[in-house]
């Protein structure tokens, strides 16, 4: 039986990682550092505590990580007000499994960008329970966002499916004890063991549907 779907945001319904990437880029290149070459793949998943810490601590952006941090989601909010990169299907797939069962969100991203990204896709009203990493103890790959979701939707974890495209994502879920659909991002690919977590991998959103999701 599933009792509930609970759904990532960024690189499952939006295609936010390249603009994730280009704002960071810009923060850091105007304070003059160099981007290193492992830190893009190391920030997927990380709550916003986190990657601002990452920015100021690793890769020596100056200012306090609070302040990092509210640059860069400014230049997230004002990408996604130009224009809104929801992936096709998105909203047809939160439609279809919202029929039939209750939705959780569990994103790594802020809550500023969660609530503008919904309620801009008129999506806002889907969804029972949505939750920002940076609202639990620690981000993805931890388990922790994942649990809460759960236990806020009064479900039991192991009848609950998550939706996940990253190695991080498909890692938090899967240690939280979810069955996991994987939709791989073609531009930033899990890695092979984190895939290897998924219980099925799907190409595309329009693959999502009740009676996969039911199996």
């Amino acid at each position: 039986m599933t009792d509930a779907v609970v759904f990532d945001l960024d690189g499952v319904l939006i295609d936010s990682e390249p603009l994730w990437d280009e704002v960071r880029r810009g923060v850091v290149a105007s304070a003059g550092r160099d981007w290193p070459a492992d830190a893009t793949e190391a920030l997927q998943g990380m709550s916003t505590p986190e990657w601002s810490a990452y920015l100021t601590d690793v890769v020596g952006v100056p200012g306090s990580a609070e302040e990092v941090a509210s640059r860069v989601i400014d230049g997230m909010v004002a990408r996604y007000q130009s224009h809104l990169p929801l992936l096709p299907g998105a909203v047809e797939a939160v439609q279809r499994l919202a029929n039939r069962w209750p939705l959780g969100l569990a994103s790594s991203s802020p809550r500023r960008l969660i609530d503008t990204v919904l309620e801009a896709a008129h999506l806002s009203d889907h969804f029972r329970v949505t939750l920002s990493t940076e609202e639990v103890r620690a981000g993805k790959p931890s388990p922790a966002v994942y649990n809460e979701v759960v236990r806020r939707l009064g479900a039991d974890s192991s009848q609950v499916v998550a939706v996940e495209d990253s190695s991080n994502g498909l890692r938090s879920a899967s240690a939280a004890g979810l069955r996991v659909i994987a939709v791989p991002n073609a531009n930033y690919p899990p890695q092979d063991d984190a895939l290897a977590l998924a219980d099925v991998v799907v190409p595309s959103l329009d693959d999502l549907t009740p009676d996969l999701v039911a199996g």
